[in-house]
């Protein structure tokens, strides 16, 4: 008896464990280099980026009047195909499986189905969280965010979420994850208004890496290309060159870099100042359409 309820005691710690933090590996801090730099529409809001091969991106824009889904040349940044949105809506994150776009939308919980050859709306869903910021898919499930500092499994045939990681570092909730990429079986996020990206596993929550980029935006705004306010969000992965790409909400630029991890130990503190947000919280009279 005394046994079991030990056991139960220790399952029970167990459980609540999880529910608040997941293990932390060893967390790996990288920088960055840029590879190549290439034009990107000034207009274009980034709010979901995927590298659809052969030098083409397939992007999902914000803003009221101006959201949209496209199809752009990497190389020139020209966009080859747009279809705009209702002006009622606000375009968020764009992932893709099984040769169909998937976008979902800012304070709503509807989604949006696109053919790739056309980009027409050809379906909707409804998902399971609270708002619509980024969408990733590993091939089998879809992985959401909110704007919170949970990271959501979907079912991709039901939309239900299937499991939900409440992201921590060091103890401290990583709130405003945004848009999100698979790569290598990891979810990137960008955190927003950060130049943070995080690296996190799906398989418990917990953080592997940070990727700090800082100088992308900071270069932009020395030049008067873009607004201080102007944040990094986009990410998008060439799998098969092994390419990883960002960019921005509004900039002229989109870039390859690649990632190298930080030899020297950072100070303390640099990832609480710099990576972790207050909770964002949509303006005062701001209502879903």
């Amino acid at each position: 008896m005394a046994a079991s309820l030990l056991l139960s005691v220790i399952v029970l710690f167990v459980l609540s464990s999880n529910s608040c933090c997941a293990l932390e590996h060893e967390i790996s801090y990288a920088n960055f280099t840029i590879v190549n730099v290439f034009p990107h529409d000034p207009q274009a809001f980034t709010q979901g980026l995927l590298y659809y091969g052969n030098d083409t991106l397939f992007e999902s824009t914000g803003l009221y009047g101006q959201s949209s889904v496209r199809k752009v040349a990497l190389l020139t940044g020209k966009v080859q195909n747009i279809y705009k949105m209702d002006d009622s809506l606000f375009g968020e994150g764009l992932t893709l499986l099984n040769n169909r776009l998937y976008q979902v939308t800012w304070l709503q919980t509807d989604g949006f189905i696109h053919d790739t050859e056309n980009l027409n709306q050809i379906g909707t869903f409804n998902h399971d969280m609270n708002d619509g910021w980024g969408l990733a898919t590993d091939g089998k499930v879809f992985f959401g965010s909110d704007g919170s500092s949970t990271l959501y499994q979907i079912d991709p045939q039901t939309f239900k979420a299937v499991t939900k990681h409440v992201i921590y570092y060091k103890g401290h909730q990583v709130y405003n994850l945004n848009e999100l990429e698979y790569i290598n079986g990891e979810v990137w996020a960008n955190v927003l208004p950060t130049d943070c990206i995080v690296r996190i596993s799906p398989s418990d929550g917990s953080i592997l890496g940070w990727i700090l980029l800082r100088n992308l935006r900071k270069e932009l705004v020395e030049t008067g290309e873009i607004n201080e306010k102007d944040v990094l969000n986009g990410i998008a992965w060439d799998g098969e060159q092994k390419r990883i790409f960002v960019t921005g909400k509004l900039w002229p630029k989109l870039y390859e870099i690649k990632v190298s991890p930080i030899k020297t130990p950072i100070e303390d503190g640099t990832i609480e100042k710099f990576c972790l947000p207050e909770p964002y919280y949509p303006p005062e009279g701001t209502e879903a359409q």
